[in-house]
């Protein structure tokens, strides 16, 4: 019955995350995101390859993903996505990321998720509509390596790559089944005003104050271009 409560109480932390954005909460967000990039390419092997921060268009960051199960396995996050463009890396939208399972565990853990799309059907395309990993976009566990040159099939046969970082191990991880979605909300809460997806991932949007470290470190790791 304790670890039903727990799981329980899980599934209510996540719902009300998901409905108690305000402006600072949305800064915390960005922030955190920039944090966890900042942690994660500052290692010493254990990063994304060379070669993949090359070919990236764009880049998603969800900090502190929950991860549970009581019978059903359950993951929620949300995050924030900027993209390459003609002339930098785009002002950031934000994302929630949702997805379950059927398995016979209990238990519950947060982790840290980074996805790169690695074609020209960037976020921009995805994000038109809420999309499953998977089945919408094909996607694939990203190889780690800070001068490995990633010698598998990605290249050919996925748009998107992930990661995770959970108790500071780094790794690709499958994250097929998880759905993707605007979180429309949230963007116009941190811009003041509706905000065109497209429009931002494509640049025609300045990026605000509270989001300018965030996407100077993703420029500074991601910096070379296509």
């Amino acid at each position: 019955m304790k670890r039903f409560i727990a799981s329980l109480c899980l599934c209510l932390l996540a719902s009300s995350t998901a409905n108690a954005s305000s402006k600072g909460a949305l800064q915390d967000r960005v922030d955190a995101a920039k944090t966890v990039l900042d942690q994660i390419m500052q290692a010493k092997d254990s990063t994304i390859p060379r070669n993949i921060l090359q070919q990236a268009t764009c880049v998603g960051v969800v900090p502190s993903m929950i991860k549970g199960a009581f019978v059903f396995g359950a993951q929620y996050g949300q995050g924030v996505v900027t993209c390459r463009t003609g002339h930098g890396w785009s002002a950031p939208v934000f994302i929630r990321m949702a997805g379950g399972s059927f398995g016979f565990q209990i238990g519950g853990q947060s982790t840290d998720l980074i996805l790169v799309a690695v074609n020209d059907r960037g976020f921009q395309d995805l994000l038109k509509n809420k999309f499953k990993i998977g089945a919408d976009a094909s996607a694939a566990a990203g190889p780690v390596g800070r001068a490995g040159q990633a010698a598998t099939d990605w290249k050919m046969n996925a748009e998107l790559l992930s990661y995770s970082r959970n108790k500071g191990v780094f790794a690709g991880i499958s994250l097929d089944g998880t759905s993707v979605s605007q979180n429309k909300d949230d963007t116009e809460i941190f811009y003041g005003a509706p905000q065109s997806f497209q429009n931002v991932l494509k640049g025609n949007v300045g990026v605000p104050a509270g989001a300018v470290e965030f996407v100077r470190t993703v420029a500074h790791y991601f910096s070379q271009g296509k």
